[in-house]
């Protein structure tokens, strides 16, 4: 698993009404290598009306069926046991936007 990999899970979310939904990991890569149970990642969404500083566009080119977006606002806490349908992962590019939208995200 690497930090800028999308991976589709069952039922991230208790509150959320699709039974999938994709997910961006995002916690540093010393934390993802260790035996830490859980990783820091960022839902995905394909219903979108107008993109703000904390979302970053990603889509087939990142390996998604559908134009979407990464929400930054909304970053979860999910098991590694849960990563395991893999998707695709962002460019170095891509993720220096998504790099941006965290700090905004976060005030830091």
């Amino acid at each position: 698993m690497k930090r800028g990999e999308l991976y589709r899970v069952y039922k991230g979310s208790q509150n959320d009404s699709k039974d999938f939904r994709v997910f961006l990991v995002v916690s540093r890569q010393v934390l993802i290598d260790t035996r830490f149970s859980t990783v820091i990642c960022a839902p995905v969404y394909s219903n979108y009306d107008e993109i703000i500083q904390t979302q970053v566009e990603v889509g087939v080119d990142e390996g998604l069926k559908h134009d979407s977006a990464v929400y930054c606002d909304d970053l979860q806490s999910l098991s590694k046991s849960l990563l395991t349908d893999y998707v695709g992962a962002l460019s170095d590019a891509k993720m220096e936007e998504v790099n941006t939208a965290l700090r905004i995200a976060l005030a830091v």
